[in-house]
């Protein structure tokens, strides 16, 4: 049953508790470098605003010590630049629950927005403490998940406070439903071929993620660092390439169940150090020499994982070939985004690096789904529950 969203619900006049990802990087002087995660937020919250509701949004930013009040890690700057971009007020409370808060809430007119201060400031968000996620349920009238970003965790703002609105509407935003679609519901039923690619620098990071798609994808290609333990499971000569040696046995294990599906790199881009300028090779897979570091996948493994994905209909990528940071080891990254790019399929690319590479070569308006969310993005590829999500009304 599909979830119900905001647009599925009467805001005229009521208030509205969203949880948005606000959790934007700023300078040392406090400005906003990306407000990327402000833009995506926006169409679920002009549904709101435009409909003539209360709005009132709760955020995380940083990673603050509790209660310490650290202005560095405060909303305000968020709360201006949204200002400038709704073009009408946006009210801002110095505190994210308290009789600031509730004045504040209680003088909304319709249309108008409130944003609250950094909920991690408060002890009880991280905790899921009940009297916490209470004081902002008693904000308001209706609540809207659109924060992607932490729907695999259990803050209170998350869980704790959905579950405190009781028989009140808890619905998501148009940005989560979106990746819930994507990110679960086209891949449980994909078109097939349905290849995933996948990458960088470890295999604990994406061993979750492996097991689950073995069970449901045509093949998974493995490439950047995480290539190497994989390397050494099978024998083969890394070199001084980055290993997780106490993974070697696992990835051992995944080769054995996943031996008609997983494809590996036939060859590497190596340097003998970890440097732009230094002596290069292009070596066959199990031939890495001492002294070299596998930075990237090789030509050969760049045309083999191209040919793979262009005859697919459901492509999933998450994690760079190579050390995309550093041209020239960027060249495996660039032709697997190219390629997903020109492939006439349902194409889903998450992982800072992979949508990096997406971005930076122009070719974002060629993909189908652009995840916003690293480690939920990941948690949902691996199948994990999310009691965030299932706590919240379907039709």
């Amino acid at each position: 049953m599909p979830l119900k969203t905001i647009s599925d619900v009467d805001v005229t006049g009521k208030r509205i508790l969203m949880r948005v990802d606000f959790n934007v990087p700023l300078d040392e002087n406090r400005h906003i470098t990306d407000d990327t995660r402000i833009q995506r937020a926006l169409p679920s919250i002009r549904s709101v605003i435009e409909r003539g509701g209360k709005l009132i949004l709760i955020s995380h930013l940083g990673r603050p010590k509790g209660d310490d009040g650290d202005s560095k890690f405060s909303l305000k700057p968020v709360a201006l630049r949204l200002q400038d971009i709704l073009e009408s007020t946006v009210h801002f409370s110095s505190q994210a629950v308290g009789e600031e808060t509730n004045e504040k809430g209680e003088a909304l007119r319709d249309g108008e927005v409130l944003l609250l201060e950094n909920l991690r400031f408060h002890p009880g968000e991280k905790k899921g403490e009940a009297e916490f996620a209470a004081q902002l349920a008693n904000l308001a009238d209706i609540y809207c998940n659109e924060a992607f970003g932490t729907c695999h965790r259990q803050d209170a703002s998350m869980l704790a406070v959905p579950q405190a609105m009781g028989e009140k509407p808890k619905v998501v935003g148009f940005l989560v439903q979106k990746e819930i679609q994507y990110l679960s519901e086209t891949i449980s039923n994909p078109q097939r071929p349905f290849v995933a690619v996948l990458g960088g620098a470890k295999v604990s990071d994406k061993i979750g993620v492996i097991e689950n798609l073995l069970g449901i994808c045509d093949n998974i290609l493995i490439g950047g660092a995480m290539a190497n333990t994989f390397a050494m499971a099978e024998g083969a000569k890394t070199g001084d390439s980055l290993v997780e040696e106490d993974k070697v046995d696992l990835a051992k294990q995944l080769l054995v169940s996943g031996k008609e599906k997983i494809v590996l790199s036939v060859d590497f881009h190596c340097g003998y150090a970890f440097s732009a300028d230094c002596e290069k090779r292009q070596v066959a897979f199990g031939d890495v020499p001492d002294g070299f570091l596998a930075m990237d996948i090789g030509v050969k493994s760049s045309r083999l994982f191209a040919e793979h994905i262009s005859s697919v209909k459901t492509v999933v990528w998450n994690g760079p070939m190579g050390v995309f940071e550093m041209p020239p080891f960027d060249e495996g990254t660039k032709a697997v985004a190219q390629a997903i790019a020109e492939a006439d399929c349902t194409s889903i690319v998450g992982g800072g690096d992979s949508v990096a590479a997406i971005q930076q070569l122009g070719l974002a308006d060629k993909i189908t789904h652009i995840s916003t969310g690293g480690g939920a993005s990941l948690a949902m590829l691996e199948g994990k529950p999310f009691p965030a999500v299932d706590i919240l009304d379907r039709f």
